[in-house]
């Protein structure tokens, strides 16, 4: 007998972690599962942040909680992940979400901001990955991973000198396939979203510089992305609507990846 679809997309019980969780599209990933009925961890370097990110999830329901650390160092991926595991329990979701970025020409780009743009964007979802599988996916044999990637791993742009961003998606996206054949023998699933530009403090001076309307009119849609258009493929990949896909990356974008491609 099939499941009803609203009980596909239920997360009720379930606990999701989501890095860089107390803005943007981290916060509004963590409204999304928590909406759908999951107790939700949200973690970034501020503490002030995250408060204030807890008190907007609670004030619509959702049973959030906050633990600040630096996802790019180890000993704070550790923290993090043992104050999920003992105060809300074995982690069903991961979403790595936390990320920098920095704007540069490829001739001129410092390499200590490549440095903090790899170790932000790749090693710290790699570690942050690692330490949830051991600890509670893997014994499980069940979980949720979702990588926030980006339209820029899919390819680059004349206008926006981001070598060190897109170099990193490009990195977090193969990380996606490649954990994906290797972990779906514990029946893990792992996926990445690809938005593309949403109104953020990342994306602010882009915006800025290129205009927001001349971005949006670039794109099939004619629109950036708003506070809604992520939560319905974060949920699909976070439920069992999902459970037979994995290792894809999911471009979010109004289309501007077909025009670029094309």
């Amino acid at each position: 007998m099939s499941t009803p679809v609203q009980a596909l997309f239920d997360l009720t019980g379930k606990v999701a972690l989501v890095t860089g969780g107390s803005r943007g599209l981290g916060l509004q990933i963590a409204e999304a599962l928590g909406e759908a009925g999951a107790k939700v961890m949200v973690t970034s370097r501020k503490a002030a942040d995250l408060e204030q990110a807890v008190q907007h999830l609670q004030d619509r329901g959702i049973d959030a909680r906050w633990v600040a650390g630096d996802a790019s160092q180890p000993e704070a991926v550790r923290h993090v992940v043992d104050e999920t595991l003992q105060r809300l329990g074995q982690v069903d979701i991961l979403v790595n979400n936390a990320g920098a970025t920095w704007g540069a020409p490829a001739e001129d780009h410092p390499l200590e901001a490549w440095d903090k743009v790899m170790n932000l964007n790749v090693r710290a979802a790699f570690m942050m990955t690692q330490a949830v599988g051991k600890a509670s996916m893997i014994p499980r044999h069940a979980g949720r991973i979702i990588n926030v990637a980006s339209i820029a791993a899919l390819g680059g742009s004349m206008h926006v000198k981001f070598i060190a961003y897109g170099t990193s998606k490009g990195a977090l996206a193969s990380f996606t396939r490649t954990l994906a054949a290797e972990w779906g023998a514990y029946g893990i699933t792992v996926n990445a979203l690809a938005p593309g530009l949403f109104p953020s403090r990342m994306t602010r001076a882009t915006l800025a510089e290129l205009g927001a309307d001349r971005l949006a009119a670039a794109t099939p849609l004619q629109r950036l992305g708003d506070e809604d258009d992520l939560k319905g493929a974060v949920v699909l990949f976070a439920s069992a609507a999902g459970k037979h896909i994995t290792g894809q990356v999911l471009a979010v974008d109004g289309g501007a990846s077909v025009v670029h491609a094309g």
